[in-house]
């Protein structure tokens, strides 16, 4: 066992309920705590004194100044692993330009496409864990990552397998998700319903078979797929034994439904989400993620993050780290915008970003500090831990640990 402190504030985020609206009185906080640790999960936290009168012969990994604790962040939702730059998408939408006028300049997600085809596995696997050791460094030890700048069998399989390969180089859990359903690619020949079913007879036989994703994503919108043969597509994904997500809801409603309906795990974007769906889907199981990185990058509104908790929602917060609408990759900086404009609170944004959004990935082993969960928690050089979200980003993370151990920085 190993005890690591003192720190100035422990921020356990321990026994918050799983859904629904959160005050910060609720929070647990322990002052001049202590973390003991015991195989690589938390034994317990408690004050730093009492463990050390409590095991007088403990290894101790003493904390130099004052620092507070907080339990490591979860980003279930970003798109990390692609080839190019879409800086000049950003430009024109920025100029006025509409999508299918950026998208006739070349830009858009066929872009992506067609840069990540061209890149190689060294290529894509280097400019990954560029993106990953980034987010680490934010506190960030649990990243979902999906494919979709592939659309052919060829490329998909190239970008798990390259997500795949990355776990090797990094201590960080990586959830891999099959987003084969981004949209129709040009080069396809034939129907949108087609395509899906090239991706069910092409694709997914093939990630099974080499164990390369248990998670499979689609976009329903007008401009990718639509809702009924959306829905047919994922139930026939869930008959192959895959866990499901949902891009749901970003311009248009009523997708968030279909993914209540066939037991998604999470439903993600939600901007366009009318009032009745997200009673509908605050009374589900299914994770409702915002994010709020693509309400920046692309200058629409928010999540109604405030109205799903108030129902009684699961809240999740990712980045949706991609080259397109969501270039920033900042989940503490996004966090904090959508918590001014949503009225959440310190307590339901910590929340969002740790033990609920690991549940929208099926973990629940991690995102709390106590007994029994993985020991992955986060550090910062302050002497109050409202001041994370208060510095919106620019209080940058001291020390990342996973499983108990320190990472370098």
């Amino acid at each position: 066992m190993k005890l690591i402190g003192p720190f100035k504030q422990i921020v356990t985020l321990a026994k918050l309920p799983l859904r629904g609206k959160l005050s910060d009185d609720q929070l647990e906080i322990i002052n001049d705590g202590g973390l003991l640790i015991k195989d690589g999960k938390i034994e317990t936290a408690d004050s730093f004194q009492n463990l050390k009168e409590q095991f007088p012969n403990i290894e101790i990994e003493n904390i130099e100044g004052e620092q507070i604790c907080l339990p490591a962040f979860t980003d279930s939702h970003t798109h990390i692993c692609f080839g190019g730059n879409r800086a000049n998408d950003f430009a024109m939408r920025n100029a006025g330009k509409t999508y299918l006028e950026i998208a006739e300049n070349g830009g858009g997600i066929w872009s992506s496409v067609q840069h990540t085809r061209l890149a190689s596995e060294e290529e894509l696997l280097k400019t990954t864990l560029e993106r990953i050791n980034f987010l680490v460094s934010l506190g960030i030890t649990t990243v979902e990552i999906k494919s979709g700048y592939g659309l052919d069998v060829e490329n998909e399989l190239k970008m798990l397998r390259v997500i795949k390969k990355a776990q090797a180089f990094t201590k960080a859990t990586l959830i891999t998700t099959c987003l084969s359903a981004h949209l129709k690619p040009r080069d396809f020949e034939g129907s949108s319903e087609a395509y899906l079913q090239y991706v069910l007879d092409e694709i997914l036989p093939k990630v099974k078979e080499e164990n390369l994703a248990k998670r499979v994503d689609i976009f329903i919108e007008k401009s990718a797929f639509l809702p009924e043969e959306s829905k047919a597509f994922l139930l026939k994904a869930k008959e192959f034994g895959f866990e499901i997500t949902v891009h749901a809801d970003q311009f248009t409603s009523g997708s968030s439904r279909i993914a209540v309906e066939v037991g998604a795990k999470s439903a993600d974007h939600l901007e366009a989400t009318i009032d009745e769906d997200i009673e509908f889907l605050a009374k589900s199981e299914t994770v409702a993620t915002a994010l709020p990185g693509a309400s920046l990058g692309l200058g629409e509104k928010f999540t109604p993050a405030r109205k799903i908790l108030d129902a009684g929602g699961i809240l999740a917060i990712a980045s949706d780290w991609n080259p397109g609408s969501a270039p920033m990759g900042n989940l503490i900086t996004q966090a904090s915008i959508l918590a001014t404009f949503e009225k959440l609170s310190t307590a339901e944004v910590l929340a969002g970003i740790t033990f609920r959004s690991a549940f929208a990935l099926g973990l629940e082993d991690r995102g709390t500090l106590e007994k029994g969960k993985k020991a992955d928690f986060v550090t910062f050089e302050t002497d109050n831990f409202q001041n994370v979200l208060y510095q919106q980003g620019s209080l940058r993370a001291e020390t990342v640990y996973i499983d108990g151990e320190k990472q370098s920085s």
